[in-house]
C-alpha cells in the first residue's frame, strides 16, 4: 500500500488535451490510395523511315561482316534436312534438295542458324524494354482462335513452299536481293506488295 503522505502530496495528474488524440508528429497522415504506376510503360513504335535505315543498316553489316546477305527460311530447310537425317536419313540423303545438307554431317552448323537465332532473341529483347512482351493470337476475334491457328498454319506452309520455290524469303530474295541489285530480287517485292495491298483489302477488319 501507499502511505497516505505520499499519496497526499502526489499531485493529480490530469489530462491536458481534451479531444480526439493527437497524432504523433512522425506517423504518416492518411493519404488516398494511389494506382501504382506501371512496371514497363509501352513504347511507341518507331517512324518508318528509321526502322528502314536501321534495316538497311543491318543489312549492309551482315554483308560486310559475314559475306551474306539476310535470310529465314533456309534455317528451317536445315531444320528439316536435320530431322530428316535423324528419322529417315536413308530417305533423306537421297532427297536431291535436302540430301546437299547432310553431306557434313552437321546441317545446322550454318550461318544463317545463327541469324534467325539471333533475330528470334533481339526480337524477344526489344518487345520486353518495349513493354509489349504477351502472348496474344491476333484475328482470333472474327475467326475464333482453332480456326485462326489453322489459318495461320496453312499460310505459314504456303509461305515456307513459295519460298523454296523461289530460293528465297522476303528477306533473303527481297531485301538481300534488292541490295544486290538482282532482277529476281526486284521481281519478287512488286509482286509481293501488289499481292499485299489486295490482300489487304480482302481481310480488312479482321482482328
Amino acid at each position: 500500500m501507499i502511505p497516505s503522505e505520499v499519496y497526499k502530496s502526489s499531485p493529480a495528474v490530469l489530462p491536458t488535451h481534451i479531444g480526439p488524440p493527437a497524432m504523433h508528429p512522425a506517423a504518416p497522415r492518411p493519404t488516398t490510395a494511389t494506382v501504382p504506376a506501371p512496371a514497363c510503360a509501352v513504347r511507341p513504335f518507331w517512324a518508318p523511315w528509321k526502322a528502314g535505315l536501321a534495316l538497311g543498316a543491318v543489312l549492309l553489316l551482315s554483308f560486310v561482316l559475314t559475306g551474306h546477305g539476310l535470310g529465314a527460311t533456309g534455317f528451317t530447310t536445315r531444320l528439316v534436312a536435320w530431322a530428316g537425317g535423324s528419322v529417315a536419313p536413308v530417305a533423306t540423303q537421297a532427297n536431291a534438295y535436302l540430301g546437299p545438307m547432310l553431306e557434313d554431317g552437321h546441317p545446322l552448323a550454318a550461318w544463317i542458324s545463327w541469324q534467325v537465332l539471333g533475330m528470334a532473341l533481339g526480337a524477344l529483347f526489344a518487345a520486353w524494354r518495349a513493354g509489349r512482351l504477351r502472348l496474344q493470337v491476333d484475328g482470333e476475334r472474327a475467326l475464333g482462335r482453332p480456326r485462326r491457328l489453322a489459318m495461320a498454319l496453312l499460310g505459314g506452309m504456303a509461305a515456307g513452299f513459295g519460298a523454296r520455290i523461289s530460293a528465297g524469303c522476303t528477306s533473303g530474295l527481297g531485301l538481300s536481293g534488292a541490295a544486290t541489285l538482282s532482277l529476281a530480287g526486284f521481281v519478287f517485292l512488286g509482286a509481293f506488295f501488289a499481292t499485299g495491298l489486295i490482300v489487304s483489302r480482302l481481310v480488312r477488319g479482321v482482328q
